[in-house]
């Protein structure tokens, strides 16, 4: 039905639009009475066996929606109700910023994938933080970044500043400096700056009675060498531990027409290297650290490529807008498949 009929024609317009447009056509549905059991009736699989202890955590299946469809906060516990074991939200900055000017998200129809440069358009701190705080049903990461006008040099404080106003109301935290939509970000994820980044957080997270875990999202075109420097700084800082990855810069083997467009690419073209790095980080860190693994998974083939690689977790976006809401069961299904056997 989502693929045949409801995918057909909203791929007719324009991507941002269409997002906007589906979140309202959410909300309205699951206000009308009887239609959030409906839903989930109709798309959880609720077993034991899926549950996940990762970090301290407890998650319900090891399927999440990952960070950039919810920015806002708007609609987690709508969103909890297709399956998702939890929903990360951001990225999220200290002030509300408009982001890259329109259009700035582009289909490839032909490559399954998604070109983004949306630049953390979000609505700020105060007003994820609002949101949050009232009744959530679902297990909720808190994607954190800076602003666009905050120097590099003075990162750490936008950091801070979101760490501590959303960590009465998230269960993890998730450290963006892998976007490649915000100028000069990635810089951050250099050996110096960013185990200082991830030291000061961690110092500000043991001050609390009940630290939550941080997990730092990295980019999938970092080297082996780069690569290896992450394991290090994860094991300096002791964060919780990886997600692995962000979109990519890279443009290989793409057929479709607007291939060229400027920003991060997400989807099919990206899954064989987001393994590649899972299984890296894996292999080397020896399994000491979990990998939460994200890029190019459109089946349940995909997601058990990707913990057969390493991952203790998976999270889903543009495989989410191409296969739709009944990917996350077939995932679910899958993966109680191979216990059974």
């Amino acid at each position: 039905m989502y693929k045949s009929v409801i995918r057909r024609v909203l791929f007719q317009f324009d991507a941002e639009r269409v997002h906007h447009f589906s979140f309202k056509a959410i909300k309205f549905f699951h206000a009308i009475p009887g239609v959030s059991n409906l839903i989930r009736s109709t798309f959880v699989v609720a077993d034991p066996r899926l549950a996940r202890e990762v970090a301290g955590l407890r998650f319900p299946n090891p399927v999440g929606l990952a960070a950039g469809f919810d920015k806002d906060a708007k609609l987690f516990n709508e969103l909890g109700n297709f399956g998702f074991g939890f929903i990360e939200i951001g990225t999220v900055t200290p002030k509300p910023q408009d982001g890259n000017p329109k259009p700035r998200l582009f289909r490839l129809k032909e490559d399954q994938a998604i070109i983004n440069r949306m630049g953390f358009n979000n609505g700020g701190l105060e007003a994820v933080a609002h949101r949050l705080s009232k009744h959530k049903s679902v297990l909720i990461g808190g994607n954190i970044g800076k602003n666009k006008v905050t120097p590099n040099a003075d990162a750490v404080s936008d950091y801070l500043l979101c760490f501590r106003k959303l960590f009465p109301v998230v269960d993890y935290f998730v450290v963006n400096v892998s976007s490649p939509n915000t100028p000069n970000l990635r810089e951050l994820q250099e050996k110096q700056p960013l185990t200082d980044l991830l030291a000061t957080l961690q110092d500000e997270n043991r001050a609390h009675t009940n630290p939550k875990p941080i997990f730092l999202k990295i980019a999938p075109d970092l080297t082996d060498e780069q690569l290896q420097d992450i394991i290090d700084i994860v094991q300096q800082t002791q964060i919780a531990g990886v997600i692995a990855t962000n979109t990519t810069i890279a443009r290989d083997g793409l057929k479709s027409e607007n291939r060229t467009e400027v920003g991060g690419l997400s989807g099919k073209p990206l899954s064989k290297r987001s393994t590649e790095v899972i299984r890296f980080l894996h292999t080397k860190s020896k399994g000491t650290f979990p990998i939460i693994a994200v890029g190019g998974i459109h089946s349940a083939h995909d997601a058990l490529e990707k913990l057969d690689a390493g991952a203790s977790l998976l999270q889903l976006y543009t495989g989410f807008i191409y296969e739709g809401p009944a990917l996350i069961k077939e995932i679910n299904r899958a993966i109680l498949k191979r216990i059974a056997n």
